[in-house]
């Protein structure tokens, strides 16, 4: 395709073979510094790359507040400038020098725990750091003494040394393949410079200071600045995938002064003075002292551990981090340790347990008090408790210690045989649950996105039942909500709107394409274009329209990071050129750019090739400043083939419209304006472009004050950015761009449910107010009956009588109809300030809560408004790095695997591909779990409560001994095979209700809501049932077997079973859904109680032998046991059905419908009729 299009001022424009030698370096050679050569082949790309997704780890004290947003302070060390005392001095190709003063860390990594012999020690350490561990040590100990032991020593044990071995064996097989995995990657071998030969040499014996040469397709084994590529700009393709998630290829570069050394030939040697190790990926500032100059090293020039070589031959590298020192090992340590709502709740009714206990342990060892002071005249020959010994010649005392110390013993033994009141099982009990919880919400088909080919994601089990409790929902935009797969749709390029009718789009069926060596090569993506504005960047005249229509789609093909490249495809005659690049905004840009006939064929680290209506052209990067959060602004310059310069700049509109001069053309300026607010009100993400022509001075200034700042290690990054702010102004306009990121399926529909579940969803958006507006309205988060309170100020004043009015209006109106619109710098005077108090009152009274342009801190600083303010559930959800402080602030952390890398999953406790994922995540699987966990945790209670109960009410009969009926086995055994199993099993498997209730009816989500499963009124009451099951199951016997000569072994044998027929036929009722596992686990639970005691009392050894056969042969015990079950089970099951028939909760309700399905009025649809639920009561 060729063009005869003539441009006078490019008429020097030749193709990219013929313009190897002309740049403006060529102007004036001797009047550049050393970093400009001759060849714009060995230009350096000047980049500012600090980027605005950065992470904040783990800062104190930072101001969610801040203007700077991403930037601001608390950002890890690459954020903060360096002095010199503080750089790292690595000497290249001298690891003994570089490592002599300070001993960096080898590059031997190492994730697991333990080692052989520190196994032991630091397991039961980190074990013992829960207190009921501790509890049951101090326990077992008790017992080891002679005056306290009321269990056999062994059997004392056993619980505790049971749940520890347990955890201990998880523990030790999790870390023996993590030891394994760690094998795998330190003994993987890489080429390294020694002795000027490349060696191979294990992973593991690699240090800092060596240098390294990585071949295609390896991975790279630590961090190396770049030293030289196969590539002869210097140019060296990434892959960071197993760094980020992001598996477009991504640039990087090395130095023009190192590029043409040949490590085996030229003797390398310099000095790099970079920053301590920290966790920044995006990060890196360093200088490199070569030859007597000094050269500034940026995120550009450097590899990370992890990432693979891709499209480059070999790529040849000093080692500046190594081992744990890395940025992928110091990011290695995964989501912030998170502790659930209901486990928080529970701990508070251990504590009343525990001064329950106590208050059992004071009565009786009181009692035994007063009973040893009304029978001490007794004492000496009283049976059972002889004081004397007769038995010698010299009449001498038995271990009797005085009254005061019986008492305190006696209160020893009381904790002693009481200690199951504490359940130590379960919090295995809980892991186990939340294992199983976490097995069937990844298996969960609902929620696996086929997009991506990827399922759901448990990263934190220890969580699961908060999901059942969330009240707000904050929600970023931009690939959480939206699909992050950005489609050129609109441009306006000199005030003229080309949006034109549907009929206007056409898509050729090819799309624009180019012949190279005799192939074609198109784009990848097709994207449709605007008729008239594709012949018009077709047709070459000297207006000044055709000149900015050219300018502005070389601006959308120049202005970024993109990299293409070149794929194969079914045909050899064809080639597809694939855009790949870290934003799908730049992406859709150059697609849109080649689709009109600007294709980017070539990008070097000095040079592009564009590809411009047939005709190839080449144009020198001379410089660029990457986007930041403070401009939200990139920047090139271009050294045309003619040797003009120019600088483009893109932004948004906010930051754009300030350095445009708007006396040069104030009808476009006003056009362009309208035009970008009508794209915003659709929901389209926009971008201004401008461009102005830079004077050899004007160039000559930037690039001295650039060399200046980009070598400073102080105050670097403050430098870099008045570099780019002073060459950022008087621009020229040229247009915007509108881009559209559809909502992604079942986003409505979503948001719609998750408020009918009485949740409030607020959305959280770096976008354009009028963005966020129109996507809140396309997904049903806005309609059109709600009044909308906007808040957009510019003081603190301001702001604070914007609130004001806000309340008074709030007020006036009901709070289901109105919306907050908040932006940025309106919580920049609001956050962290005295009108946070307002803020909170405010959203606290509105519907939904819109916040447009905030940085990520200010995400993390509202969900810390709620959070810090309210006892109500919080999650967050989004997918980039700009949503990880959100992610991590909140009580409940989402992830959304998509377009914008791993960062955010990373970070988060659970990971899903899709926003609609989030229904039947809280709905169904929230709920089931808080459900069971909250039954799960009260039955524990109930049925340790109750054993201890039976206990205490025979140490009363037995004065106040401490002697136990139940034999020391049955006491191990009760909580660890008797009864545990079947609290697991339902815990895992019952449903109260099913999938599709659940997802039809979302309000049935406010049991959790209002904590319907578990709180202290529930806890009273079950202990109350409790004491009245103790009392017939002691009583019932005691009077039964008064007159006879039954042992205490025996009635010890009718106890146990009837507290075990008791907690699992009590189980058994409220089970929902029975499978053949439920009814195994219950009526198995009963057989192996029944073989276990006698097994027990068949040993000869053992107390109470024989004792079950000699009383199960009468008549009196079957009815005793039956009657014991009936008796203490008619109070439960009468409140049961009265609660259930007089004031049934709404989860019953729906219960009843489901099981009476026959009763309920299908509709034409297939849809059920809605049940009426009782009105939640408001909070």
């Amino acid at each position: 395709m060729t063009s005869n299009r003539p441009l006078p001022d490019r008429s020097s424009s030749t193709s990219s073979k013929n313009s190897d030698n002309i740049s403006i370096a060529n102007l004036h050679q001797q009047q550049r510094p050393d970093t400009l050569q001759n060849s714009s082949s060995q230009q350096s790309i000047k980049s500012n790359s600090w980027r605005a997704t950065s992470v904040n780890f783990g800062s104190k004290g930072v101001r969610h507040g801040s203007r700077s947003g991403a930037d601001s302070e608390g950002f890890s060390m690459s954020r903060r400038e360096i002095n010199e005392d503080d750089a790292r001095l690595v000497y290249i190709n001298d690891p003994l020098k570089t490592n002599e003063t300070f001993e960096f860390s080898g590059n031997s990594i190492r994730t697991g725990k333990y080692s052989i012999f520190t196994f032991l020690p630091r397991n039961l350490f980190e074990q013992f750091h829960r207190v009921a561990y501790m509890y049951f040590l101090i326990i077992a100990i008790l017992n080891q003494l002679p005056q306290l032991a009321v269990f056999g020593r062994g059997a004392s044990i056993l619980p505790l040394a049971s749940v520890l071995l347990v955890t201990a064996i998880k523990d030790a097989y999790e870390d023996w393949r993590r030891h394994k995995s760690d094998k795998i990657e330190n003994n993987q071998t890489s080429s390294v410079l020694i002795n000027d030969r490349f060696q191979h040499k294990k992973w593991k014996d690699i240090q800092v200071g060596e240098v390294i040469k990585i071949l295609a397709n390896e991975t790279i084994p630590c961090d190396l600045v770049l030293l030289s590529t196969s590539d002869p700009t210097g140019v060296a393709y990434v892959q960071t995938i197993n760094l980020d998630g992001e598996s477009n290829l991504k640039t990087r570069y090395a130095k023009q002064e190192t590029l043409s050394r040949i490590p085996e030939k030229d003797i390398i040697s310099g000095l790099i003075k970079c920053e301590k190790p920290n966790r920044n990926i995006y990060g890196f500032q360093a200088n490199i002292e070569i030859d007597g100059k000094r050269l500034s090293l940026g995120p550009s020039n450097i590899v990370l551990r992890g990432c693979v070589i891709k499209n480059t031959d070999w790529a040849v590298g000093v080692a500046v981090y190594a081992g744990r020192e890395t940025k992928a090992m110091l990011n290695n340590s995964g989501a912030p340790s998170k502790r659930s709502r209901l486990e928080t709740h529970m701990n508070k009714e251990i504590i009343l347990l525990s001064i329950f206990l106590v208050g059992l342990c004071t009565i009786v060892s009181t009692c035994a008090g007063v009973w040893l002071r009304r029978h001490r005249e007794d004492l000496d020959l009283m049976p059972f408790y002889r004081k004397k010994d007769y038995s010698k010649q010299e009449v001498e005392n038995y271990n009797f210690y005085g009254l005061g110390m019986e008492i305190f013993f006696s209160f020893l033994m009381s904790v002693i045989v009481f200690q199951i009141m504490i359940p130590i099982s379960l919090y295995i009990s809980m892991e186990l649950v939340r294992v199983g919880q976490a097995y069937f919400m990844i298996r969960d088909d609902k929620m696996f996105d086929s997009t991506s080919n990827k399922r759901f994601q448990c990263r934190a089990l220890n969580i699961n039942e908060d999901l059942g409790q969330i009240k707000y929902v904050f929600s970023d935009k931009t690939g959480t909500l939206t699909e992050n797969k950005m489609e050129f749709q609109f441009a306006s390029i000199s005030g003229v709107d080309y949006s034109g009718e549907k009929s206007e789009f056409y898509g050729e069926e090819q799309g624009y394409s180019i012949q190279v060596q005799g192939q074609v090569w198109r784009p990848k993506v097709k994207v449709q274009v605007d008729r008239k504005l594709l012949k018009l960047s077709q047709t070459r005249n000297d207006t000044k329209s055709s000149k900015e229509i050219y300018d502005f789609f070389l601006a959308l093909a120049a202005c970024n990071t993109i990299v293409p490249i070149v794929v194969d495809t079914s045909d050899p005659n064809e080639k597809l050129i694939d855009y790949q690049g870290e934003s799908p905004d730049e992406q859709a840009l150059v697609y849109a750019a080649a689709a009109y006939g600007f294709m980017l064929i070539e990008r070097t680290s000095g040079h592009i090739v564009i590809d411009i209506q047939g005709e190839r052209q080449r144009f020198n990067v001379l410089g660029m400043h990457e986007f930041d959060s403070d401009r939200k602004r990139m920047s090139v310059i271009l050294g045309y083939p003619d040797t003009t310069v120019k600088v483009f700049v893109k932004g948004a509109d906010s930051t754009m419209f300030k350095v445009i001069n708007k006396t040069l053309n104030v009808d476009t300026l006003k056009s362009t304006e309208t035009h970008l607010h009508s794209y915003s009100s659709i929901g389209l993400r926009t971008l201004v472009i401008a461009t102005r022509g830079l004077t050899i001075p004007e160039f000559d200034q930037w690039q001295s004050t650039y060399e200046i700042a980009s070598t400073a290690l102080m105050g670097r990054a403050g430098l870099l950015r008045k570099v780019a702010i002073n060459l950022e102004n008087n621009l020229s306009l040229l247009g915007a761009s509108a881009i559209e990121d559809r909502l992604q399926q079942g986003v409505p529909e979503a948001i719609e449910s998750l408020r009918t579940a009485n949740m409030k969803v607020w959305v959280l958006t770096g976008d354009k107010q009028e963005t966020a507006i129109s996507i809140g309205y396309s997904s049903k988060l806005l309609t059109s009956e709600m009044i909308q309170i906007v808040i957009n100020n510019n003081s603190k004043v301001s702001c604070k009588k914007s609130l004001e009015d806000a309340l008074i209006m709030c007020r006036k109106n009901d709070a289901s109809s109105v919306a907050l619109i908040i932006d940025g710098t309106s919580l920049v005077y609001i956050l962290d300030s005295e009108l946070e108090e307002q803020l909170f009152e405010l959203s606290s009274n509105c519907a939904v809560v819109l916040c447009c342009r905030v940085a990520p801190l200010q995400k993390a600083g509202i969900v810390a408004l709620i959070k810090n303010r309210t006892d109500d559930m919080t999650l967050a959800i989004g997918d980039g790095a700009n949503d990880v402080s959100m992610i991590q602030m909140a009580d409940v952390g989402v992830g959304i695997s998509g377009q914008e890398g791993r960062q955010a999953v990373m970070a988060s406790d659970f990971a899903m591909g899709q926003f609609r994922f989030l229904v039947p995540l809280l709905l169904v699987h929230g709920h089931w779990n808080y459900q069971r966990m909250s039954y799960m945790i009260l039955y524990n209670f109930y049925r340790n409560a109750l054993f201890v109960l039976v206990l205490f009410w025979y140490v009363l009969f037995t004065g106040f001994t401490l002697t136990t009926a139940i034999t020391e086995w049955s006491s191990v055994l009760y909580s660890v095979i008797y009864t545990a199993i079947p609290t697991i099993v339902i815990g895992i498997l019952d449903k109260d209700l099913g999938r599709k209730s659940l997802m039809a009816y979302p309000q049935l989500y406010g049991a959790g809501q209002r904590q319907e499963s578990y709180n202290s009124k529930l806890f009273w009451v079950t202990m109350a049932d409790t004491l009245w099951q103790s009392v017939i199951v002691f009583f019932a016997p005691v009077f039964a077997y008064w007159k006879t000569d039954i042992d205490g072994s025996s009635l010890g044998d009718l106890w146990t079973l009837a507290v075990v027929f008791i907690v699992n036929i009590h189980l058994a009722m409220d089970v929902i859904r029975w499978s053949w596992i439920s009814h195994a686990s219950i009526w198995g639970s009963i057989f192996a109680t029944c073989v276990c005691v006698v097994v027990i009392d068949a040993i000869p050894v053992l107390p109470g032998y024989w004792a079950i056969f000699n009383l199960a042969r009468s008549g009196l015990f079957w009815i005793c046991l039956f009657g014991i079950l009936i008796v203490s089970m008619i109070p439960r099951f009468v409140v049961k059905m009265f609660m259930q028939h007089c004031k049934p909760s709404d989860t019953q309700i729906a219960r009843e419908a489901e099981k009476f399905r026959n009763s309920m009025v299908l509709t034409r649809n297939g849809g059920i009729e809605e049940i009426e639920m009782n009105n939640p009561p408001q909070r």
